[in-house]
């Protein structure tokens, strides 16, 4: 029997090859779109795979100019304690090779500082005004650092103890020399930011890099000291600015010349000297030698404070030298 196609049968050839070609036409927008997505997830794993790597690469030249430093600090106060023959005594700084990277080592005499508990109060003073601190707080704190160091007195208690008390936690200052440093965050008025200064290049130093517990107790390095330094010794800040570029062009290693500088300062130039002391601090920066030869951007500071015992020293202790303390960044 035949039967004939009505009007409720399914379209013909030509209604098919529409659908299918509808089909095919959405099938290829989606794997245009599913590759679009895949290209956009690539290139993101791919930046974040280079991102990681050159981190990685960072943080291994990080890692080895960290001990390149450290190396140099030693080997630095090896030729220290070697003598002229591989540095000339009181030079402020020495630049050693090594396979794959270059280092400078400053020099710094714990004498270029004034000592933190002998102090006077009006050296003191002018410290701090010569860091910047305006002459109120700078009277205040300054007044605060000599009680901290001044034994008790029963008949007179300290203005500044009810302020330690009020902390939280609440403590009493030592009231005996300062033992370290960085005991001078705890006295009252002194920030962060004066106590390590506002620049990694030491372009704006802090009270660290101008006392110590270990400083000189009259005169301070020529060489080494901080401007401030100079200032609180009572050089006019017109003269330390010309004493810094005649240091800028040559350490003042001549005695003829140094002499000449400290007669031309009048009564403050009594306070400089050449080096001294027994205590230094060494700071080695250290920076990567690339494969085309040029240094790397990337600098590696490491510090340590090194007692040196030279020959014929007043102990009579073994010729050598000891890291009182590391500094692994600075």
């Amino acid at each position: 029997m035949r039967i004939e196609a009505g009007a409720g049968m399914s379209p013909g050839p030509a209604g098919t090859s529409a659908c299918a070609t509808e089909q095919r036409g959405s099938a290829l927008l989606m794997v245009l779109w599913l590759t679009a997505a895949l290209a956009a997830i690539g290139l993101a794993v791919a930046s974040n795979v280079r991102g990681e790597t050159e981190r990685t690469e960072t943080n291994v030249d990080d890692a080895r100019s960290y001990f390149i430093a450290r190396g140099a600090i030693e080997r630095a106060a090896l030729h220290i304690m070697w003598g002229q023959s591989y540095h000339a005594p009181n030079d402020p700084s020495m630049n050693l090779a090594f396979p794959g990277a270059d280092v400078h080592v400053d020099i710094i005499p714990e004498a270029s500082k004034p000592n933190l508990n002998t102090s006077r109060p009006d050296d003191l003073l002018r410290l701090l005004m010569a860091l910047g601190t305006p002459e109120g707080p700078a009277t205040e704190i300054a007044e605060a650092i000599v009680d901290w160091r001044t034994p008790v007195n029963p008949l007179q208690p300290s203005p500044f103890d009810a302020f330690y008390l009020s902390q939280s936690p609440s403590f009493l200052p030592r009231h005996a020399s300062f033992l370290e440093n960085e005991e001078l965050l705890l006295v009252k008025g002194i920030t962060p930011d004066l106590y390590y200064g506002a620049a990694l290049d030491n372009t704006h130093a802090g009270l660290r890099d101008c006392v110590s517990v270990y400083g000189s107790a009259y005169a301070v390095d020529i060489n080494t000291a901080q401007p401030a330094v100079l200032q609180a010794v009572g050089i006019d800040p017109a003269d330390v600015q010309a004493l810094l570029r005649t240091r800028a062009t040559h350490p003042i290693l001549d005695p003829a010349e140094f002499r000449q500088i400290v007669e031309s300062l009048g009564p403050a130039g009594q306070r400089l000297r050449i080096g001294g002391g027994s205590m230094y601090t060494l700071r080695a920066t250290a920076r990567l030698r690339q494969p085309d030869g040029k240094l790397s951007d990337l600098r590696r500071t490491v510090a340590a404070l090194v007692k040196f015992n030279f020959p014929g020293n007043p102990d009579n202790s073994p010729a050598g030298f000891e890291v009182v303390r590391w500094y692994d960044r600075t």
